[in-house]
């Protein structure tokens, strides 16, 4: 799901509002200071609206995903003066691990973590097997309108890489979309269950090519955290 973060007020209204505010004798730093704090709370509450309930708490800790968010805030860019800025380019992550190893908790928490941060973000969340439902050619619907949209989208989230059926449409649409965000260097958290060995295998080696230059590699630990917490 997309999500489109409320801009903040620009630079000549800010003025203004001072201005009355010292009219009325009112310090406009306590009130700027005071309206500060529910707009974080604000844009977290907005974000979390538009994920999994599973995951509107998560909480990104592993180094190299906080790395990742430290970089992509670092390259977003203001639209305009005064603007908030905004996730526009930046580096992408490749998960891998067992099932119930974190990967898509870390995914969601990091994208968290850049809104925490005061970075608009707009974004959008898939499984790999959702995404080719959605993009298989069907009555009434534009199936390249949709794929150009993904692969447009500044921050694209796909989870579960390599779980669907593989196929020589499923290879060619996961090639076009990562080659898309490849050129454009669009940020990408990409989660997969399995080995690099057997993700080639199975999205063929242009993906897999694109795959490696364009993302960091992070492997988690060989524990199903799920069934660890449900035996605890």
């Amino acid at each position: 799901m997309a999500h489109q973060e409320p801009q903040p007020i620009g630079v000549g209204a800010r003025q203004s509002m001072a201005r009355i505010l010292a009219a009325r004798n009112m310090d406009p730093d306590a009130v700027a200071n005071s309206t500060d704090r529910p707009a974080v709370s604000s844009r977290l509450d907005g974000l979390s609206a538009g994920m999994p309930p599973r995951y509107r708490n998560a909480l990104a800790d592993h180094p190299q995903v906080l790395d990742w968010a430290r970089d992509v805030a670092e390259a977003a860019v203001a639209p305009s003066l005064g603007a908030r800025r905004q996730v526009t380019t930046g580096p992408s992550l490749l998960m891998a691990g067992v099932v119930g190893a974190g990967k898509t908790h870390q995914a969601y928490g990091a994208v968290r973590l850049l809104v925490q941060g005061g970075v608009g973000v707009r974004w959008r969340a898939t499984t790999a097997a959702d995404l080719y439902a959605e993009l298989r050619p069907r009555p009434g619907v534009d199936s390249e309108l949709e794929l150009a949209a993904v692969s447009r989208c500044p921050l694209l989230i796909i989870d579960d890489l390599g779980a669907a059926k593989a196929s020589e449409w499923t290879e060619e649409v996961t090639y076009r979309l990562i080659n898309r965000r490849y050129n454009y260097e669009l940020p990408t958290l990409i989660t997969t269950n399995l080995a690099i060995s057997d993700l080639r295998a199975y999205l063929g080696d242009r993906v897999a090519s694109r795959l490696a230059q364009m993302t960091t590699r992070v492997e988690f630990e060989k524990v199903d955290r799920r069934r660890h917490r449900a035996a605890a």
